[in-house]
């Protein structure tokens, strides 16, 4: 076994966050929106350059139902939602949603305030999801990327959940760069493929 990594998955209502996530598990994708009113985690085992590696991988944030936050300020304490013991982060918008870019670069900073003093730093991975509406979209990808990579230096990739467009390439520049951090001499890593957690096999 090659250890163990606890992924977030955040970002405002409905910009994708379970879809993502199920196209990398399942390579599925639901049709109809449902809302998640409940913070979930999912254990899949990825293989990592010939190693295995236990995943967790929550996704949301930990309001109860009904009680989905559109802005930072109503979600519970961050304790809630351990921001603090996380080893890497996915932080999801809407390439046509100014306001959900606005709400990541909020969470960017609140994953800031709340690390422990001391504590090494987890990488953040800035994602604009719905690539297929690209001519909708609210402002330049390069002006993003540069702002996300220079600005608030962290890791920036766009995907479509829909058309499972770059989701299995988004989890390996995590999982590297995680992985990367907490080992400072482990050789460059390839993501091979999520594997079912009970069947264990490649997708």
């Amino acid at each position: 076994m090659g250890g163990s990594l606890r992924v977030a998955v955040l970002g405002a209502p409905g910009v994708g966050k379970t879809a993502i996530i199920r196209q990398f598990l399942f390579g599925d994708y639901p049709e109809r929106h449902q809302p998640t009113d409940r913070p979930r985690l999912y254990r899949p085992a990825v293989l990592l350059d010939g190693a295995v590696y236990d995943l967790s991988i929550r996704d949301g944030d930990g309001t109860g139902p009904g009680q989905r936050p559109r802005v930072l300020e109503e979600w519970p304490d961050h304790k809630d939602w351990s921001l603090q013991d996380t080893d890497a982060f996915v932080l999801v918008y809407d390439i046509c949603s100014p306001d959900s870019f606005d709400y990541v670069k909020a969470l960017r900073q609140r994953i800031a305030e709340t690390r422990p003093a001391g504590a090494p730093e987890a990488p953040i991975l800035v994602v604009g999801n719905k690539r297929d509406r690209q001519r909708l979209r609210f402002g330049p990808r390069r002006a993003l990327a540069a702002l996300v990579r220079r600005g608030w230096r962290c890791g920036y990739l766009e995907c479509s959940a829909k058309y499972n467009w770059h989701v299995l390439r988004l989890f390996r520049e995590l999982l590297r760069c995680a992985l990367v951090r907490a080992r400072p001499a482990h050789p460059a890593l390839r993501l091979q493929g999520a594997l079912h957690p009970a069947r264990c096999i490649l997708m």
